[in-house]
């Protein structure tokens, strides 16, 4: 199943308004001078809390809650759902506000009156509420990594088009830390650093641990429902908690977690944003004791692309570098080194600034959350747009599967499909729990 074609057509971020001269009436006026009447409605689903990671002891915002209440500055906050109501009640507290509390998402999306959700459930949740979502009319702000798997990109791609629902994922590096990450990527593309242009991206090791033990669910929690699409199995707290991220069964451990904010900056800067790789190899450590993490603990991952550019992705400290022929470039969200940038003058950093604000789709950058909203009014999708994010994704996704394989994997990216290889192609999805099945053909 190939979208080459919709990805081409579109320009990055959909026709602008601003761009094409015009400026709405909601633009005219900051934000927070809007009156409560013309804010959108909006409600969370997905509001995890945490304890303190090293002492257990406190609760704070997860990211679910954090993305919850950024949008809760924004608009007016009237539901939350999560299947643990103790975390409901949490995000409810934190907001300041009277909201209604729902332990299944379904009921809060039967709503007429909400306009917008945020989604920052585990990752094996996301696709089929972000679906859900948009077939019932509201548009959506999900957190990354959108899709547990190849398949699920596929699947969001379709039914966005079908209802033209709004959709920002939460790779906030295209629009945060200074811009840093933009003036990366306009760099890159530029030509300033001689030749083509190839990546390193690196971030953390994955996490060990286990066999843990199984405990009593807690009282609060529908774990049924927190499982979803998933396996069923008893109840341990390193799957519920913050740590699910360590199991494949629930996300990809760092090669999706933190893999996919440097990967989508790389992927834009290479200029290959609009195709995905011909060729994919990797090799990780993996765990297989039974109840216990088993993501890639350290891992090294190779792509090749038609072009002839490349991108590598390990682990070792949390860094993207972009490098030509002639100079190199180093981001993270510390900020933006390297020779050229240290040698810019005062012409250079204002033609940077240009081409900062071109990548933006011609509109001065905002706050991630800032940048959903207006889009929700003005109806152009926002920066972190499904398509960018279903090929960053899906290059994840191939390195995961590449290193639990064991081989160099030939890779269609028009088709999205393995060549000559039937196992891995199986791989681009998963069997799913039938109760909680994504239901798109």
């Amino acid at each position: 199943m190939s979208h080459s074609r919709s990805i081409t057509r579109r320009s990055f971020v959909g026709t602008s308004v601003a761009a094409a001269g015009v400026a709405p009436l909601f633009l005219k006026n900051a934000w927070g001078k809007e009156s409560a009447n013309d804010k959108i409605n909006v409600a969370s689903i997905g509001t995890s809390i945490y304890s303190d990671r090293y002492t257990g002891k406190g609760d704070h915002p997860g990211r679910g809650a954090e993305i919850g209440l950024q949008a809760a500055k924004l608009g007016n906050m009237v539901a939350v759902a999560d299947v643990n109501l103790r975390s409901a009640r949490f995000f409810a507290e934190r907001c300041g506000t009277k909201l209604d509390i729902y332990q299944d998402y379904r009921k809060l999306l039967e709503r007429k009156d909400i306009d917008a959700v945020t989604i920052g459930t585990p990752d094996h949740w996301h696709t089929k509420i972000a679906i859900d979502a948009m077939r019932s009319g509201k548009d959506v702000y999900c957190e990354k990594p959108l899709t547990l798997t190849i398949r699920e990109g596929q699947q969001i791609i379709k039914v966005m088009e079908e209802t033209g629902r709004i959709f920002q994922v939460g790779t906030q590096q295209r629009t945060e830390f200074n811009q840093a990450f933009l003036k990366a990527v306009a760099i890159a593309r530029s030509g300033r650093l001689g030749g083509k242009v190839d990546a390193l991206v690196s971030v953390e090791k994955g996490v060990r641990g286990g066999p843990f033990e199984n405990t009593p669910v807690p009282a609060e929690l529908d774990w049924d429902m927190w499982l979803g699409q998933t396996p069923e199995v008893p109840y341990c707290k390193q799957r519920h908690d913050f740590d699910f991220r360590w199991w494949l069964e629930y996300s990809g451990g760092q090669v999706t977690d933190w893999g996919v904010h440097h990967m989508d900056i790389a992927i834009w800067a290479l200029g290959v944003e609009n195709t995905g790789p011909t060729e994919v190899e990797g090799a990780g450590s993996f765990n297989d004791a039974p109840n216990s993490f088993n993501v890639a603990h350290e891992f090294h991952c190779y792509y090749r692309y038609a072009s002839g550019q490349s991108i590598r992705l390990f682990s070792g400290v949390n860094e993207l570098i972009l490098y030509g022929s002639d100079e190199r470039i180093r981001v993270n969200r510390g900020g933006l080194k390297g020779r050229i940038i240290e040698s810019m003058s005062k012409a250079d950093q204002q033609w940077l600034d240009e081409e900062v604000y071109k990548l933006y789709g011609n509109k001065q950058p905002t706050t991630h959350m800032q940048n959903f909203f207006n889009c929700v009014k003005d109806r152009t999708q926002p920066i972190s747009d499904v398509y960018s994010h279903h090929r960053c994704a899906s290059n994840c996704h191939l390195a995961n599967i590449a290193m639990k394989l064991g081989r160099r994997l030939q890779w269609d990216p028009k088709k999205e499909e393995f060549l000559g290889d039937d196992q891995a192609n199986t791989m681009r999805s998963r069997v799913q729990r039938d109760k909680y099945k994504i239901d798109v053909a």
